[in-house]
């Protein structure tokens, strides 16, 4: 065999191993996963948060017993319409009537006692004072000027020193007369005073035990301080609302309204929405017991502190809320869902395209490596960073990161990684 020949079999034998061990490694790798890709969209997207809230009644007037008693009447019902100063319920207080009359009648008397004191004493008891004070004294100056007329005529021996000494006899007797009623009426003058500072006192507390006896009485008519809807009576421990013959205690819920054509409802917000919460924006109100029913409404006051309710640490979000046919109720549970932001316009990408790491976002977009019909041709994932807006329930807003008319790789079996050789088999716009 010449050395030309040989050298063309041993070239032969080369490449022939080389395609055996090509065909080897061709065997053992595993074929490119094939996976469905989205490109990205210009939409509108509405950043909605959804959660639960209570009813509340914007200003309410709560009506409580005053005093343990008996519920005498009822005169309203839970959701009945009712006028300021209409009647709603009557208690009991027949004894605090029964007591105001005649802590009344006492009242009258002291009153009268009091003004008598104050002009001096009863009239017939001050003019008896003064009378026969006057009548002593009247006494007592005739007898001294017929004195100082028997000293007279006895120097002109027309009268004896006999009637002087009987005339001075019945003087000093006059003069002790009025040395008495003199002390008499100073003793009626201060017991007149010590009457009118005790009857003073009694006026003021009788004054003051009628007072608190006339505010029972009042406060047995349980009226309505403004017009509005009487949402709750008292349940007096039970299910069922006061009716008459319950016992109240003082402090018990009696009734309970408001003008319920505006409510508030208090809405939980978990804590990872908060950030996204702002005054004045729009709200809308679902309850399960209307289900056909929306009521809308504007975010009023942000949370400012985060509390613990059940196993959620919440903000509570007050929100101010349209009740014009009256049909949310106070206390009832409903469901809120807030139109926090609006963008028109923005280059979207599903939610389940876009993974978080460290903080930041990221996409694996798909880069061609060879042309091909879908399917056949293969293509490779470049992991990159993006930078998202606002979020609906199904995609984010793309701010960058991404071009309009880039594919980006939906997550299915595999797991997806930079470098990636795939086989896109479906595409479709982010927003179908």
């Amino acid at each position: 065999m010449d050395r030309r020949l040989r050298n063309r079999i041993l070239l032969f034998l080369l490449l022939a191993l080389v395609l055996v061990i090509a065909m080897i490694k061709l065997s053992y790798r595993k074929p490119a996963p094939k996976i469905s890709a989205v490109t990205p969209v210009r939409e509108n997207l509405v950043s909605s948060i959804s959660s639960n809230g209570k009813v509340e009644p914007l200003s309410p007037y709560v009506m409580r017993a005053e005093l343990d008693t008996f519920v005498d009447k009822v005169y309203a019902g839970e959701g009945q319409q009712v006028k300021k100063g209409q009647l709603l319920l009557e208690l009991d207080v027949k004894d605090a009537a029964a007591r105001l009359a005649e802590t009344r009648s006492k009242l009258l008397k002291a009153q009268d006692d009091l003004r008598a004191a104050k002009a001096g004493g009863r009239a017939d008891e001050a003019a008896k004072v003064l009378g026969d004070l006057a009548k002593a004294q009247a006494e007592r100056d005739r007898l001294q000027k017929n004195h100082d007329a028997l000293l007279h005529l006895i120097t002109q021996q027309a009268a004896t020193r006999d009637e002087l000494a009987a005339n001075d006899l019945d003087l000093t007797k006059a003069q002790a007369e009025v040395t008495r009623l003199t002390a008499a009426k100073q003793e009626f003058d201060r017991s007149v005073k010590l009457d009118s500072d005790r009857t003073a006192l009694q006026v003021e507390q009788l004054k003051n035990e009628a007072g608190a006896l006339e505010d029972k009485v009042r406060q047995g008519r349980i009226t309505a301080p403004a017009d509005g809807t009487v949402y709750s009576l008292g349940r007096n421990g039970g299910s069922e609302p006061l009716k008459a013959g319950d016992f109240v205690k003082v402090g018990d819920l009696l009734a309970e309204m408001a003008d319920l054509h505006k409510v508030r409802v208090r809405a939980f917000i978990d804590e990872p929405d908060l950030g996204g919460l702002e005054e004045n924006e729009p709200v809308k109100i679902t309850w399960d017991a209307l289900p056909n029913k929306t009521w809308s409404g504007r975010t009023e006051m942000i949370p400012k502190q985060v509390v613990q309710r059940n196993t959620r640490s919440v903000g509570e979000l007050l929100c101010s809320v349209n009740n014009d046919k009256l049909e949310l109720l106070p206390n009832t549970n409903v469901n809120v869902r807030i139109n926090s932001r609006e963008r028109l316009g923005v280059l979207s990408v599903p939610r389940g395209a876009v993974a978080a790491e460290g903080g930041r976002r990221y996409v694996f977009v798909v880069k061609p490596s060879q042309l091909g019909q879908l399917g056949v041709g293969k293509s490779t994932l470049e992991k990159r960073e993006i930078h998202v807006g606002i979020a609906d329930a199904t995609n984010y807003e793309v701010v960058s990161g991404l071009q309009e008319g880039e594919l980006v790789a939906l997550p299915g079996d595999v797991d997806l990684h930079d470098g990636m050789d795939v086989i896109v088999v479906s595409t479709s716009a982010a927003n179908l």
